[in-house]
């Protein structure tokens, strides 16, 4: 069974992004953007791939992208309707129409999507981009939780789990910190039973 990895940046009070989509206040080193290029270069945009010259490297941790409608949007106003042409890319939405047929649209029920998604074939993971109301729907789904914690309180935003209250137990499995306060933290889900 292939793995469900919510990959977010997180401000330091918990919030994914600024009250209107803002991420311009994330920031990070040196040593902070090659480790992200090393190790999870599958979860970045496709335009920035190719501007750090890694856009011909073989996708090797994730095969399959999951997004929100709210998380897809960005990309679209930018004129970039395949954000992750690298990946096989699922956007649910109840009013969008595909506009790219690299990208797969739906308005299925995103536990029975991902569900399927997780018994296929394949040693590779999904993706979870985002957001925050979307993570909330697939929270007893996800496998793994990599969040990439900032050193900035937001103060007010999108918060990673959307509004529903539902305790869930990860295990945490390592705590990298880089240079400019930028820490990762690696969590597991824990199984009951």
């Amino acid at each position: 069974m292939r793995d469900l990895t919510y990959f977010i940046s997180l401000s330091i009070d918990g919030y994914i992004a600024g009250p209107d989509g803002q991420i311009d206040f994330y920031t990070g080193s040196e040593d902070y953007m090659r480790w992200m290029v090393e190790e999870f270069g599958d979860a970045l945009p496709s335009h920035i791939r190719t501007q750090l010259g890694v856009a011909d490297a073989a996708p090797t941790r994730f095969d399959t992208v999951l997004m929100g409608r709210r998380t897809y949007e960005p990309a679209l106003s930018a004129g970039i309707t395949s954000p992750y042409a690298h990946l096989t890319q699922v956007v649910f939405s109840r009013s969008l129409r595909s506009p790219d047929p690299s990208v797969v649209v739906t308005a299925h029920d995103p536990v029975e999507v991902a569900r399927g998604l997780k018994e296929q074939d394949g040693e590779s993971g999904i993706y979870l981009a985002g957001g925050g109301e979307l993570a909330g729907q697939l929270v007893d789904e996800i496998d793994e939780l990599i969040i990439k914690r900032y050193p900035v309180v937001a103060g007010a935003g999108l918060p990673a789990f959307g509004p529903r209250f539902a305790p869930t137990d990860f295990a945490l499995t390592g705590i990298r910190s880089f240079d400019g306060g930028n820490v990762v933290e690696s969590y597991r889900r824990v199984r009951q039973g």
